[in-house]
């Protein structure tokens, strides 16, 4: 087989991007990591110095979502409603301090806590070429954890078009606000011991 054909393979055809490093308390590196698995798939990787089932529960109850689910600067996660079952819906709206407002709702069709979740995301202006489906996998390593997420689309121009947007760019500052909440938690967990 030519090397040609090879890169044609879905599992061969995978780039991989560096899109931030972020330099923690106790001189801790975390990257954020993205690549496209498959034509329709996005995967970012990203490590969390807090434990598997305090990394769940940032991602699946609305206080604690409200308090690092932001977005680039200006942004606010203003509305954060989820059921957490199978089945169950989601909505978020995200309002900038101009008065924009930007609105994404879903159902989870899989949940094994704390280790998986999948749902379906649409966005009310749906500049993401119609519903996407996200698995979000979180592994324990060590105290810490592996957050896998993919973002699977319509289609490639859908999923090439999303990341066209900065889509990326706006995780990453994402998780940079969760590492510092994760912090916070961590330290006012220690302070009430």
């Amino acid at each position: 087989m030519s090397d040609r054909q090879l890169a044609q393979r879905p599992w061969t055809n995978s780039r991989r991007i560096i899109v931030s490093t972020t330099t923690l308390p106790g001189s801790t590196v975390a990257t954020l990591t993205v690549s496209t698995p498959s034509d329709r798939e996005v995967q970012v990787t990203r490590i969390f110095d807090a434990p598997r089932p305090m990394v769940f529960d940032c991602w699946t109850i609305p206080e604690l979502l409200k308090g690092w689910l932001h977005g680039p600067d200006g942004w606010r996660l203003s509305v954060c409603e989820i059921d957490l079952r199978v089945g169950g819906a989601t909505r978020y709206v995200w309002q900038h301090r101009d008065g924009r407002t930007m609105g994404m709702s879903g159902a989870y069709r899989e949940i094994v806590r704390p280790i998986r979740l999948v749902a379906t995301e649409l966005f009310d202006e749906d500049w993401t070429g119609g519903e996407t489906i996200g698995t979000v996998i979180f592994t324990a390593q060590s105290g810490k954890t592996l957050l896998t997420q993919t973002v699977l689309y319509a289609s490639q121009a859908a999923r090439d078009g999303a990341l066209g947007t900065g889509m990326t760019s706006g995780m990453a500052e994402s998780y940079r606000q969760l590492d510092a909440y994760l912090a916070s938690l961590q330290d006012a967990a220690k302070g009430a011991a």
